[in-house]
């Protein structure tokens, strides 16, 4: 039986989903904003997001329209 693990940009956009559903965050808030919420996570974080060419000041909504983050090879 093979577990399938869950790339980290995708449980990002699922937690950042239910702060746009739970009204935190709205969709034309800016990337960096998340930061104020995941502390210590957030260099991890920033860092994949800056490698797949997305600044702090693009909005969550651009994150959440990502269909796939798998690796180009």
């Amino acid at each position: 039986m093979s577990q399938q693990v869950i790339h980290p940009m995708v449980k990002l956009q699922r937690q950042v989903q239910k702060l746009i559903d739970s009204k935190v965050l709205k969709p034309t808030d800016s990337i960096w904003k998340i930061a104020l919420l995941y502390g210590d996570d957030w260099s991890f974080l920033k860092q994949e997001l800056l490698a797949y060419d997305f600044t702090m000041q693009d909005p969550v909504s651009e994150l959440l329209a990502v269909e796939s983050w798998e690796d180009e090879e």
